[in-house]
């Protein structure tokens, strides 16, 4: 997202450096590849287990991106705005930490 743009959601957003960007959408790609391989697996009506050990995979694939993001938006994006005396954040970061533990 260019660095004027807001998001839509929340009218925020969070600059990153080149190579964090870069290892992000990295993670996202093969994310992406897993997928349509769990895709092609159905295609070719893959046995049951397989499909599922495949989409295990993808969990913890999804899973690591989102520790990798959180990380980052702690260390980053909160502990700004908490020195900023934006304490609202924190709520944010809890509901956030809701969401992620579903």
């Amino acid at each position: 997202m260019p660095d004027k743009e807001m998001c839509a959601c929340c009218g925020k957003t969070t600059k990153r450096s080149e190579e964090e960007r870069k290892k992000l959408i990295h993670r996202l790609n093969r994310i992406e590849g897993q997928i349509r391989g769990i895709r092609r697996m159905l295609e070719k009506d893959a046995y049951c287990a397989d499909i599922l050990t495949q989409s295990a995979a993808v969990n913890a694939a999804v899973n690591a991106f989102n520790k990798e993001l959180l990380a980052s938006h702690i260390r980053g994006c909160v502990a700004r705005d908490i020195r900023e005396g934006k304490d609202e954040v924190i709520d944010e970061l809890v509901a956030t930490l809701q969401k992620l533990m579903k």
